[in-house]
């Protein structure tokens, strides 16, 4: 107890030394001899606390001179001068002439008589007989004199600590009567059947409610089907009386479970029929599932030496496309393939007319000219090969657009929206185009039966950003306005486009790492009744227009 009053005490001065300053204005304790006019605040007119002192020598509280200071263009209130905040300071020396001056107890009213400099206040009241403190008790809110305090706790507080007479458990006065009338083990209760047993502990009533002669209870073969409910003292009665009845509910309870087994054997006699099949089975299943495995594992490979395959080829037909400029016309190396083939058709008839004249002198020309006509076939397969290559590159480049416009003729497109609504082809790519020589390599990517929520109903249109030869020379993320249109090529030339503006946070305008970007566009673009009711097709062909602005486009 002593440690627990330690702590009340501490807690006590704590609030004291809270309270001994007032929350706002100067100090209103009741002064033995009337304060002089120089210790009061020019703004509350209270004797100063913390005081203050201004540029024109008044003086003013801590928290007055805080309220002028808020005020617009701030004046003292004495002779109107400017207050400015960094000329005024702490005056030390009043403040310790005010903790002198002599005050009556705060606590006079109580009756306290004693008298004391204003700075022993606070010692003074942490002693005071009369000064009222909290009660210690947290939930009690009132405030007693020191000196009644021990009567208080004893006798008065509602939430002083007792014991239950009953079962001696302590606990607050304020919960004492709950305590009894609802949990406490050892306070006598009646029987609530109004047996015999008049009075009894609680803690013994639930073993009496099993015994007591008055409580209604169930037959205990309700599980059988007796439906008999009544007093305890009448249940032997009705189990003598009844026994017969009880014998013959349980003999069809029996033939019921009886019946209900010889159901469960036979099912399960079926289903250990089908467990071999079943089995055999599930072997193959497993067999297959390990088959089909190895098919994906081996596909997986394949799609990714293809993907692979696909990156490499796509960075040699930039490469190609650059040695092209400089690369003789394609007629002229055409033209000088053929001049190969005659020279070697031609050395081939020497050799033919040679090797029927053949001499011992002519064998070693013949040598020299069978290893020539050999160099040769290897120039012409060489030129052939390039050749191949070249005119494969070169369609490619014939329909690139370098100027960031792309016209996208899409053919047959009956056969393709066939194949796109039953999943053979999803979607189409267009050829890439370009923003410049040296720009951003991109093309437009279609679904023809939809794609998310325009599947089955619209024309899906999306454009994608393609990893390009020049990328680290172009600034990222790729922020050009794209516009997709779809041509109309009817007469009154009704195109439909939709227009945006690349979001710089989405990773479909960023810098590729990859072959290409996360495709971004309409997944709604043109609804399929207007796209197949309108002119937009003509001769089972539609013309997809996709432009990218390279007004603001710098050079790279």
């Amino acid at each position: 107890m002593s440690a627990g009053r330690s702590v009340d005490g501490r807690e006590q001065q704590v609030v004291l030394q809270q309270c001994f300053h007032p929350p706002h204005g100067g100090f209103r304790d009741h002064f033995v001899m009337r304060p002089e006019s120089k210790y009061c605040c020019e703004f509350c007119h209270e004797v100063l606390c913390k005081p203050r002192q201004t540029e024109c020598g008044h003086r003013f509280c801590e928290s007055c001179i805080g309220d002028l200071l808020c005020e617009p263009n701030p004046v003292c209130p004495a002779d109107r001068e400017p207050l400015l905040e960094d000329k005024i300071f702490r005056d030390v020396c009043c403040h310790r002439e005010i903790m002198t001056l002599k005050v009556y107890c705060r606590s006079a009213k109580n009756g306290c008589k004693e008298q004391m400099s204003l700075q022993q206040l606070m010692e003074h009241l942490n002693v005071c007989e009369y000064f009222e403190v909290p009660c210690p008790l947290g939930k009690c809110k009132e405030k007693i004199m020191r000196k009644d305090m021990a009567e208080h706790l004893s006798r008065k507080c509602k939430h002083r600590e007792t014991t239950c007479e009953y079962c001696k458990h302590k606990m607050a006065l304020t919960e004492l009567q709950k305590h009894k009338e609802t949990v406490c083990p050892a306070y006598p209760v009646a029987c609530p059947n109004h047996c015999s047993f008049s009075s009894m502990l609680r803690s013994e009533l639930s073993s009496h409610q099993h015994d007591c002669p008055k409580a209604q209870v169930t037959c205990s073969f309700f599980r059988f089907g007796c439906s008999y409910k009544g007093l305890n003292q009448d249940m032997r009665e009705h189990e003598s009386s009844f026994a017969s009845e009880h014998l013959r509910m349980m003999v069809a309870r029996n033939n019921t479970l009886e019946a209900k087994v010889e159901d469960v054997k036979s099912e399960l006699l079926e289903r250990y029929k089908v467990l071999p099949s079943l089995s055999s089975r599930l072997t193959e299943v497993d067999v297959q599932y390990e088959e089909m495995r190895e098919k994906y594992r081996v596909l997986d490979q394949k799609l990714a030496s293809m993907q692979k395959l696909m990156s490499a080829h796509s960075e040699k037909l930039l490469e190609v496309e650059m040695e092209l400029r400089d690369l003789r016309p394609l007629r002229a190396m055409r033209d000088e393939v053929e001049a190969l083939r005659g020279a070697v058709e031609s050395m081939r008839s020497v050799v033919a007319s040679l090797d029927s004249t053949r001499t011992g002198t002519g064998t070693h020309t013949l040598a020299s000219l069978e290893t020539q006509l050999s160099r040769h076939d290897e120039m012409l397969s060489v030129h052939d090969i390039r050749l191949a290559d070249m005119d494969l590159k070169l369609q490619v480049l014939e329909t690139a657009s370098f100027n960031g416009t792309l016209i996208w003729k899409i053919r047959d497109y009956k056969r393709r929206k066939a194949e796109a609504v039953a999943s053979k082809t999803l979607s189409l790519y267009s050829q890439p185009f370009y923003t410049g020589y040296f720009g951003y390599k991109m093309c437009a990517r279609v679904y023809l039966n939809g794609d998310g929520m325009g599947k089955g109903t619209h024309l899906s249109l999306f454009f994608v950003v393609m990893r390009g030869e020049y990328d680290a020379l172009l600034p990222w993320p790729f922020k050009q306005k794209v516009t997709l249109m779809l041509m109309d090529q009817g007469p009154t030339r009704k195109h439909l486009g939709d227009a945006f503006k690349p979001d710089p946070n989405s990773s479909s305008f960023r810098r590729p790492t990859g072959e290409m970007n996360i495709a971004s566009g309409c997944p709604l673009f043109v609804a399929q009744t207007v796209l197949e009711n309108g002119t937009y097709i003509k001769d089972d062909t539609i013309f997809i227009k996709v432009t990218v602005d390279t007004s603001d486009l710098p050079d790279p």
